[in-house]
This record gives structure tokens, sequence and C-alpha cells, in this order.
């Protein structure tokens, strides 16, 4: 695995595009139909309200349950049978689009596909020429810095590695946000903390909006700009904290020790 992150040159985001990457959840509320077949529902989101500014890195803690996946699946408009509204920039999001990309926890690669290959599924319904495909891919790859193994099979790399194909997959579209859902919770802890490092370089670098699902406390302080706090029956933001430390953050840095025992507390009362 490379040593060090190297992201190839590229254009950033025009100004204008940057502007209309913010995001703006109004009253959002969820329901879903009780498994039990009586009709009754289960409300699993109660009026979330959030205004994410452009090329912010918002990160998203809670409890299971708390409906923290379900607020990421609205936003890539996945389900759009919720009450509210969501907009990004100024207009309502109707379904999913190039616009925004996601991550899961599984990286979800085809295993019979390659790196490169794989990396290029995203820009299967994208407006460009093969030229341009061609060259989207070759830069995402190397953004990740993994321009040595372009040709491996899913199988034949590490699951750090795997998530960094998943992520330039999610990337090479240029889409102005992106989504992360748990995406290091299955890695070990080096290849977690590497992970987010480099992801904070790929959101530094590319410049756009980022909403980061995480139960790590401690990577939601390191990585976010602010850190909202849900609770859960039903899912609502219990709060939103400003993590006011510099970057790159130092975890034994006192301030980031007391902003983390802060974030853990709202978990000690909810138990």
């Amino acid at each position: 695995m490379p040593h060090a992150l190297n992201p190839a040159p590229t254009p950033s985001l025009s100004g204008e595009l940057q502007e209309r990457n913010g995001l703006r959840l109004e009253n959002i509320s969820k329901r879903f139909s009780s498994s039990s077949g009586d009709g009754a529902q289960l409300q699993v989101l109660d009026n979330v309200r959030l205004d994410i500014e452009p090329g912010e890195f918002i990160t998203i803690v809670g409890a299971s349950g708390c409906g923290k996946s379900t607020l990421l699946r609205l936003i890539l408009g996945l389900d759009e049978d919720y009450d509210g509204r969501i907009l990004l920039g100024e207009t309502p999001i109707r379904g999913t689009g190039l616009e925004r990309g996601i991550v899961f926890q599984d990286h979800r690669l085809f295993p019979w596909l390659t790196v490169e290959q794989n990396v290029a599924v995203g820009l299967k319904n994208a407006p460009l020429s093969a030229a341009q495909k061609r060259e989207a891919v070759t830069e995402h790859i190397e953004l990740v810095g993994l321009q040595d193994f372009t040709g491996s099979f899913p199988h034949q790399i590490s699951g750090g590695m795997a998530q960094r194909v998943a992520i330039a997959r999610a990337l090479v579209n240029r889409p102005s946000v992106l989504l992360l859902d748990e995406p290091f919770g299955a890695l070990d802890a080096l290849t977690r903390t590497r992970l987010q490092r480099e992801l904070q370089h790929i959101w530094q670098h590319e410049k756009i909006t980022v909403v980061h699902v995480t139960h790590d406390v401690d990577e939601a302080i390191y990585l976010g700009d602010r850190v909202v706090v849900m609770q859960p029956n039903p899912g609502r933001v219990r709060r939103v904290v400003d993590i006011d430390l510099p970057r790159p953050r130092n975890r034994s840095d006192a301030r980031f020790i007391a902003l983390r025992d802060d974030v853990l507390s709202d978990f000690a009362e909810l138990s």
C-alpha cells in the first residue's frame, strides 16, 4: 500500500458550483410500516433540521437506531417517502443524481472488475467522451494513491485499499456532495486512522461538501467542522458541536480530548 497520498493536480470546483453544493434539511420526518402487519408505523426521524454550508465537513454520531443511515438515504434520493424538504443549493432533491456520491461500510466493488474498471463504473451515465472518462479514472485512482494497482481485482487488495477504490468511484463524477456511511467501520484501527487522514486530504483537495456518518466519536471530532449528535426513538438532532481546532488535528491535544469527552457525555445521558 502506498505510504503517502499525493493528489494529482486537478482544477478546483468553480465558485458557482461551490455556491450550489450546500445542503438544507427542513423538518425531516420519516416513518416505516411496522413488520407486524397491523398498519402501525415506526417513526425513525422526527423534525430533523440542519443547514450545511458549501464545502463543509459534517460528521453525524449517534446510537444505533437513531436514523443516521436513513438520513443519508434521503439525502442520496433513494427514498422520497418522507415529510419535509431537502435542498441542494436552492433545488429540492428528487431522486438520485450525479451531484451526490456515496461510500458505504462495505466497499461494494464488483469482484470481476479491476480497480480501474470499478472506478470507471462511476462514470457509466456521465456525459463524457471515452477519452475524458479514461482521464478522470486515472486522475482519481492517483488521488487515492492506487496507481500501482489499476489492474488488480478486489480479492487481490486489502480492505483499506478497497475502500479507497470506493471513494475514488464516488468522486470520479466530481459530485458536489459526498455521503459516507460508516466507511471505515469494518477496518482495523491502524488502517482506519490512516484512511481518516487521507480522507481529510481528499476533502481539502476536492473542495466538496461531506456528510459522514460514524459511530466513532474520536473519528467525528478528528474529521468534522461540526459534529451532529443524534438521539434515538425517534431520531432527532440533540445538538450540534462546533469543532474549532486547527487541521491536522492532534488527538492528544487537551482541547481535542475535552471535546471528545463532551460529546461522549451525551451518550452516557442517553444510556
